[in-house]
């Protein structure tokens, strides 16, 4: 399809003839069924809802196709409707459109549905097993026709994947405005969740999903790096001066989009990674995201032995189930130095994770016509994996939660998990890592688009953000000297170690500062040609403001607000008026629906001066915003960061603690 026919077909939105039927694809790798849940009468209702996109005199047509997708798959996803141009990030001036803005909104939505990058493109989910873009192909369409209509006095509203319209605003406005999943939270329970799902009035939209700001696996890749380095310093053997030959564990190449391998490999140990599904398997390793296959457990433990005898890096797929791998390590005289868990765990029934002694094919018709069988297959299998767990921590491993809500549904599962007084045997990796040394001083998952599309525009970008933050480095304090030195590190390798799935994207850690010094650099490139068209910026849900996120994102945070979703409410509020090109708030969102609130933003920068003002002032809040919550939570690092912003920036006052003597609170009751 030439350019001309793909802009006609984007502007077209749902056509007004039927489409050709489009076949079940069974080469890409599809969302699993969906548990029968609906009455007849909300199955009715559901077919209802699916037909108000279409015209009366496609009813007839279209209402035993929908009704039996319904059957099948458990949601209406509307195949017909799936465009046949080739869904990819294309560079900006390929969309049609009136804005700017509006194009480079649509190219980061095509990018999220890229069979690429997303983890079930025709089901419109791009990762962790059920985040998704929108509910059906009619919503997809729809958005695409508004978004090259739309001017820049116009903002789309969108409702759980549904364009509730385009509406008059300004240009100061966002031109989008999303929510994902805001249930009621009397009405907020899993089977309630399906049961909204599969009517067709809500999704979970896993936030960077839902906020077309999702990056494929690279932006995992670096939380995982991060984390992976740390944990494995703070971790080494007696004696070792470096992590070379340390052994990390894992699993899930699926929903977490094959982040472990890379990141042991740019940490510089050896790690296993297990996953079930073949095709997974398969993507990553044709990715070059895993270096090596393995089936076979006697094989894999020798080539275990081997790579860690020689220091090597490497990283090895175990195709299989991540029980089976545990409890053959606890077996083995294997020293497994780190663990953790990948799986989409936030979904345990619907295909976010495998239970041990059933087949994958088995697995997937059993969560559909047995789903209380296969909750209880679920949660046994936990328990063991659990019980291979602590034998290993017991000869000292370092196993911690990577956030996918591992422990919680492990401790639901009733495994050996709690400690006496009730809190969990293992850290989440941010309270022991990301919290205290990245997000209490603003340090989180500052991303980038170059919406040319070009790879030489990304290589200037990846020269200027090096170069801000060498300069930043010499002279930071000594508190955030290291988080510096690892992001500048990233950066300068970022090119060689071959991190861009889908569009010419990157990520680094950097704080508000920072992130403001590379952007305003960005746009000044920008403005003189350097980079040849706008830049996107955002970040994901795992940072220091925008998620509230009580087992993960803000676990380290000890007052008793890490239950309160006041600061990422006020982050999308914020940011909103700041300047924000779009903006998002999410039901659910890394460790899944009804255990988090999410916001999240896209910005589009063009070299103008009104993106300087946009920059400095939205990019400000959507840090400093976290930073000053935790700052009164008590948290020593945040309270030292905002301190020196407020030294920095005129007009800044934050409300600080005053820190109690522990007797005087311990004498007290």
């Amino acid at each position: 399809m030439n350019n001309i026919d793909f802009k006609a077909a984007v502007a077209e939105g749902i056509p007004s003839t039927l489409p050709e039927a489009r076949p079940y694809d069974p080469t890409v790798n599809h969302a699993p069924r969906r548990k029968d849940i609906l009455t007849r009468e909300q199955k009715q209702l559901a077919l209802r809802n699916a037909l108000r996109y279409f015209p009366a005199e496609l009813h007839a047509a279209l209402a035993p196709e929908f009704a039996k997708e319904l059957h099948d798959y458990g949601r209406i996803y509307m195949y017909r409707y799936r465009p046949t141009y080739e869904m990819k990030a294309r560079p900006i001036d390929a969309y049609p459109a009136r804005s700017r803005q509006a194009a480079a909104i649509m190219m980061m939505i095509q990018n999220n549905l890229d069979p690429a990058v997303a983890q079930h493109p025709h089901e419109l989910i791009t990762y962790g097993g059920n985040g998704a873009v929108f509910q059906n192909w009619a919503q997809y369409r729809l958005v695409m026709k508004y978004l090259s209509e739309m001017t820049d006095d116009q903002t789309l509203v969108m409702y759980s994947g549904h364009p509730l319209g385009l509406f008059p605003s300004h240009p100061g406005a966002p031109r989008v405005v999303v929510t994902n999943g805001m249930v009621i939270p009397n009405y907020s329970k899993p089977d309630d969740w399906e049961r909204m799902n599969a009517m067709g009035v809500s999704q979970y939209g896993q936030m960077t999903a839902g906020s077309y700001m999702y990056i494929g696996p690279q932006g995992i890749v670096h939380g995982t790096t991060i984390t992976v380095l740390n944990a494995a310093r703070a971790n080494k053997p007696a004696g070792k001066d470096d992590i070379s030959g340390m052994l990390f564990v894992s699993s899930g190449l699926g929903g977490m989009s094959g982040a472990q391998p890379k990141a042991g490999n740019i940490s510089g140990v050896v790690s296993v990674v297990a996953e079930i599904n073949p095709s997974a398997v398969e993507k990553r390793h044709s990715q070059g995201w895993v270096d090596e296959v393995h089936t076979d457990l006697d094989e894999l433990m020798g080539r275990i032995r081997q790579a860690m005898g020689a220091g090597e890096t490497v990283s090895l797929a175990y195709q299989g189930n991540v029980v089976d791998l545990w409890e053959r390590l606890a077996e083995e005289d294997i020293m497994v130095h780190l663990g953790s868990d990948q799986t989409s765990l936030h979904n345990p029934w619907a295909g976010g994770y495998y239970p041990v002694g059933l087949s994958y094919e088995e697995s997937q018709r059993m969560m559909a016509d047995e789903p209380e069988k296969f909750k209880e297959a679920v949660k046994a299998s936990l328990r063991r994996q659990v019980a291979a767990i602590n034998k290993l921590a017991a000869r000292g491993m370092y196993f911690f939660d990577y956030g996918n809500a591992f422990l919680l549904e492990s401790s639901r599962a009733g495994a050996d998990i709690m400690n006496g007084d009730g809190t969990f045997r293992y850290p989440s990796y941010v309270q022991d890592i990301m919290g205290p040394k990245f997000f209490d001083y603003g340090f989180g998952p500052f991303r980038w688009v170059c919406a040319s599309g070009d790879p030489k525009d990304l290589e200037v970008t990846d020269r200027i953000a090096g170069d801000i933050l060498e300069e930043m480095l010499a002279a930071a304090p000594d508190d955030i000297k290291g988080q510096l030195a690892d992001n500048l590190h990233w950066i300068r390798e970022a090119g060689r170690n071959k991190l861009v799935v889908g569009s010419q994207a990157r990520i680094l850690y950097a704080d508000a500062e920072g992130r403001t010094k590379i952007a305003l650099a960005f746009n000044d490139a920008i403005r003189r040609g350097e980079i040849s068209a706008p830049v996107v910026l955002g970040r994901d849900h795992h940072d220091v403001s925008g998620t509230d996120s009580p087992y993960r994102e803000t676990s380290n945070i000890t007052d008793g607000s890490q239950f309160c979703a006041d600061m990422a409410v006020h982050n999308v509020i914020g940011d909103s008026f700041r300047g924000a090109t779009w903006v998002s708030i999410h039901n659910g969102g890394g460790v899944g629906w009804g255990e988090v609130i999410n916001g999240g933003f896209g910005m589009v920068i063009d070299g103008s001066a009104e993106a300087d003002r946009r920059i400095s002032e939205m990019l400000f809040w959507d840090v400093n915003n976290g930073i000053s919550r935790r700052a009164w939570g008590r948290n020593k690092g945040a309270l030292d960061a905002i301190r020196r912003e407020m030294e920095r920036t005129p007009g800044l006052k934050v409300t600080l603690p005053n820190i109690v003597d522990d007797k005087i609170i311990t004498d007290s009751f």
